[in-house]
């Protein structure tokens, strides 16, 4: 990955230090500092985004797919998409058994895995090149940018929230208000009165715990993913400053470039994992207990 005229200019003996380098690129353009770490008036305006605008790219590759599919032999474009839906369709059908819930649950799926594809995609961009380009726009060389969503908590606990209330509705519409009610308090240990505290309690923790490693899970990898490539750019950026110049230049774009490679498989399979939890979390909504 080439160095960025950006992070040349924080490496000199001027300007920040690494750790200031980092902090600077894992801050967030919002509203107002966060106070503590469940600040829930603290909103995220990067996050915001480039979330909202990739999902309309996303929307907008898979409806010109659509619309330009034909009955005849298919370009390439629309063939990746095919062997897409079909992967998807392929996996809500082992999981899902319900066909008229599948109508919308496979969509959902579908949508999800390529949302997220793109939204983790976003870390493959040069570190420095859009934080760069928002600090020239605005005329602020200390203002902040974060350009994958992925690795904002926020976000993934916002889709592993969305995931939990579409669980949740599709309790209550496959068993109907009183037999999930039911269930919460005579599942899984038996349907007696001297039980149902217990049930209860053993039901919320697996919705609250099925949440939370639902958006941590792909929190996590992407914000490591992130800190690495940060490593790599202070590696490269190294050069303008130290007599190893030339053998640092080379490691970062090896290092680079390698790590890309790498990083483009588990961007893929966060967005696999992300969707196959999605469509068991529902598929487990659909289970009689």
């Amino acid at each position: 990955m080439a160095v960025e005229a950006h992070a040349a200019e924080h490496g000199t003996a001027a300007g920040p230090t690494a750790g200031e380098y980092i902090v600077h690129h894992l801050t967030h353009a919002s509203n107002k500092e966060m106070v503590g770490p469940f600040d829930l008036s603290v909103i995220h305006w990067d996050s915001m985004f480039f979330t909202i605008l990739i999902g309309v790219l996303g929307c907008l590759t898979l409806w010109l797919a659509a619309r330009k599919a034909t009955a005849g032999v298919p370009g390439r474009f629309q063939a990746a998409v095919e062997i897409l839906v079909e992967m998807v369709e392929s996996q809500a059908k082992g999981i899902v058994h319900n066909a008229k819930s599948r109508k919308l649950v496979a969509p959902l799926a579908l949508t999800v895995f390529v949302w997220i594809f793109l939204l983790n995609a976003m870390d493959l961009l040069p570190v420095d090149l859009l934080p760069f380009l928002w600090e020239k726009i605005v005329g602020d060389e200390h203002a902040k940018l974060r350009v994958v969503p992925t690795a904002d908590l926020s976000v993934t606990m916002g889709l592993s929230l969305g995931v939990l209330i579409t669980c949740l509705v599709y309790n209550v519409k496959i068993k109907g208000l009183g037999g999930w009610i039911h269930e919460l308090f005579a599942a899984p240990f038996g349907d007696h009165w001297a039980l149902y505290p217990f049930n209860f309690m053993m039901q919320v923790i697996e919705f609250v715990a099925k949440t939370v490693s639902h958006g941590m899970r792909l929190f996590g990898n992407m914000y490591a993913g992130e800190l690495i490539f940060l490593l790599i750019a202070l590696m490269g950026g190294a050069w303008s400053f130290s007599g190893l110049g030339i053998g640092l230049a080379i490691g970062h774009i090896i290092a680079g470039s390698a790590w890309a490679i790498f990083h483009l498989i588990i961007i893929t399979l966060q967005a696999f994992v992300f969707m196959m939890l999605t469509l068991v979390y529902i598929g487990q909504a659909h289970d009689q207990h």
